[in-house]
């Protein structure tokens, strides 16, 4: 197992609520991040042996997810504010690991987008009956 770190200087936009149905008029805040050239060597030589890349967190998703090339990762700094939501197609991505995320949030989002609606329709309804903690402090759900 390899890990590959990500930076992302997270923003009030991360957790701004979503008031459209059209997503597509939904805006997403930039937000810093930094993505090292050892990093996505690392992750890079992943992708090549077949592995599997998974994410911990919806911003680092984001961050390897904006830095895809051709199906490659390559190094960057900047800003991003690529908002993920359900019709999405993930490049490098194959797994995440992540909270559970309150409703209209733009991480539920990405997560629905990942796992697709009924799956995690299905796994909210589970955490709320066994009273699952849900924000950045609470129980977490990996998907695959």
């Amino acid at each position: 197992m390899l890990i590959a770190r990500v930076t992302l200087h997270i923003s009030m936009g991360t957790f701004k609520p979503i008031i459209h149905e059209d997503l597509t008029l939904h805006e997403m805040d930039e937000e810093r991040f930094e993505l090292l050239e050892t990093e996505t060597q690392k992750i890079n030589q992943a992708l090549s042996d077949g592995k599997r890349v998974i994410t911990v967190g919806t911003t680092a998703t984001r961050v390897v997810e904006h830095c895809e090339e051709e199906k490659k990762l390559i190094a960057k700094s900047g800003k991003t504010g690529l908002f993920i939501y359900p019709g999405y197609e993930f490049r490098i991505v194959s797994g995440v690991i992540s909270n559970f995320h309150m409703p209209k949030s733009t991480p539920l989002l990405l997560v629905s987008a990942f796992g697709g609606r009924e799956l995690m329709g299905k796994a909210y309804r589970h955490a709320i009956a066994k009273e699952y903690r849900f924000y950045s402090y609470g129980d977490s759900m990996m998907i695959l």
